[in-house]
């Protein structure tokens, strides 16, 4: 038996088919994948993500260590509330882990990932040195994600009235505590919503009442499908510790100034840069019938070969799709071995769908 989340009951009297999510009891679906997928994409649904880790991180240096710590410029939120994303790098360049990092009043928050948190916490741990900085794991917390178009709307008419207006304010990658609350104007699907981290025993409640309002709760399944269409990396697949940023369009997170700004890894990714990077992450769509996988082989003719790293069928775009890591000289064709046959497939940049708009 897994870890379980505080809405654990409340998933399996919706019908949740559950399943093993890095060690957690989580919910696979609710009926339909597929329903699920369209319901965000058009109107707004709910997701539980209590599995998340949310660190807070606080004392007179944790600017400093987290200058160090992070490849992304924590210095650049200015102001409470600010939110930014962030790679966590090993001393090869390599990715510990992404995550969302919060400007809050006290300090900074982090929100990690679930099937990392053991290796994230020792690394944190190992990395504070002679840094006067505190490591405050939140796991009396739980978080719901609603995501969609109505999202915010949604939700503003279900809170309390600050709350209310505090949602109406929010700019995207903003949060700001209410209360017991912490509300934040992000997530991991392309719409807009909201990510909503408060005390667990609230989360039950709150959880029902959403449903109740009629926003569907939606499943790890169409999670991984949305994300994919708006490709953001999931960590273990598309990343890892032996990949680069550089190799994972996460080029855009580094903050390379100033200059004088020695955070872990970056005189190897420094070093990949002069040397030339290799690989790069492509988006793949196959306009035959099949379907994309990880692991499956992508050959470039005349270049060489890479791999798939995630792959699906898309309910937006109706076809399957791709993230895959591939020779930097790769152009706008390739073919993928599907059970012993080569298909051909096109090259695209890797974000297919954003705020309900194809992007290919």
């Amino acid at each position: 038996m897994g870890q379980r989340t505080p809405l654990y009951d409340l998933h399996l009297a919706l019908g949740a088919k559950m399943v093993d999510f890095g060690g957690w009891d989580m919910p696979l679906h609710y009926g339909s994948q597929v329903e699920e997928h369209h319901q965000v994409r058009r109107d707004c649904g709910v997701f539980d993500v209590s599995h998340m880790t949310v660190i807070d991180v606080t004392g007179l240096q944790a600017k400093e260590w987290l200058q160090y710590l992070l490849a992304n410029d924590v210095d650049r939120l200015h102001g409470c509330g600010r939110a930014l994303y962030s790679a966590m790098l090993n001393e090869q360049g390599g990715v510990v882990d992404d995550m969302i990092v919060y400007r809050t009043e006290t300090g900074y928050r982090l929100v990690v990932n679930a099937a990392t948190r053991d290796q994230d916490m020792a690394w944190m741990q190992a990395q504070l040195g002679g840094y006067s900085v505190h490591l405050h794991e939140r796991s009396e917390l739980a978080m719901l994600a609603i995501q969609g178009p109505h999202a915010r709307q949604k939700i503003a008419e279900l809170v309390t009235q600050s709350r209310g207006v505090l949602i109406h304010q929010l700019k995207p990658f903003e949060g700001r505590a209410d209360g017991d609350w912490y509300i934040a104007r992000t997530g991991y699907t392309g719409e807009d919503g909201l990510e909503i981290v408060l005390p667990a025993d609230q989360a039950p409640g709150f959880f029902n009442d959403l449903v109740g309002a009629g926003i569907s709760p939606i499943g790890l399944g169409a999670r991984d499908t949305l994300r994919l269409e708006a490709g953001m990396n999931l960590y273990g697949q598309d990343i890892h510790q032996d990949v680069s940023p550089l190799a994972a369009n996460m080029a855009w997170s580094i903050a390379w100034e100033p200059v004088e700004r020695n955070f872990i890894g970056r005189a190897a990714l420094e070093a990949e840069k002069a040397a030339g990077v290799q690989f790069k992450l492509v988006g793949l769509v196959l306009e035959e019938r099949g379907v994309l996988r990880a692991h499956q082989v992508v050959r470039i003719a005349n270049v060489g070969e890479g791999e798939i790293t995630s792959g699906s069928f898309s309910p937006t775009l109706s076809k399957s799709i791709a993230l895959a890591r591939v020779p930097t000289a790769t152009a706008d064709r390739a073919e993928v071995e599907i059970r012993g046959k080569w298909y051909p497939v096109r090259v695209v940049k890797p974000t297919f769908v954003r705020h309900g708009k194809t992007l290919i």
